[in-house]
């Protein structure tokens, strides 16, 4: 009853953020125009806090600080590329949703091809190491005949088990080489 009673508190004091969690930026002008090159912009940059959220998305101060600077730019005359090189200088190609490729940022355009073919290759290595394996035969003959008499005289109690005769039939074979 209480751990029941707990999941209900919990639950209901994380519902009001469900629904704020990923809408874009509210308009703070009277400019339309303005808010909507904002929020087109916004969508192509990363919060630098947040990492995984757009800055038309985040919800942290840096965020709204920065959309605010945006507008101020916007306002003051600047183009969208004005705008976009200005958090460049600031932040780095990090900044950049989808950074150009230069040398700067090869390791970050080519490292995931790059570990997908390292996968591949130790999976394949793996693969012709097991098929070269061989089965080393540790097993005297004696063994090898003991254990054969053993499953025969187990398969004569359990005559249908094709475990036992199966076994049998494979060591007699190997005894007989």
């Amino acid at each position: 009853m209480r751990y029941r009673l707990r999941l209900l508190v919990l639950a209901f004091c994380l519902l009001p953020g469900w629904g704020t969690a990923s809408l874009p930026a509210a308009p703070n002008t009277d400019d339309p125009v303005l808010e909507a090159r904002l929020n087109h912009l916004a969508e192509d940059l990363r919060c630098v806090v947040c990492q995984n959220e757009s800055l038309a998305e985040s919800r942290a101060s840096l965020a709204l600080d920065l959309r605010e600077e945006i507008r101020e730019m916007m306002r003051a005359g600047m183009s969208d590329d004005a705008v976009v090189e200005s958090l460049v200088a600031r932040y780095g190609d990090f900044v950049l949703y989808r950074p150009p490729v230069k040398p700067l940022t090869y390791v970050l355009w080519g490292g995931p091809l790059a570990f997908l073919l390292i996968g591949i290759a130790l999976a394949l290595a793996t693969l012709h190491r097991r098929r070269t394996l061989r089965p080393q035969a540790d097993v005297s003959p004696e063994a090898l005949r003991e254990a054969a008499r053993l499953l025969r005289s187990d398969h004569s109690s359990h005559p249908g088990s094709p475990i036992a005769s199966g076994r049998a039939s494979r060591l007699s074979h190997q005894e007989e080489r």
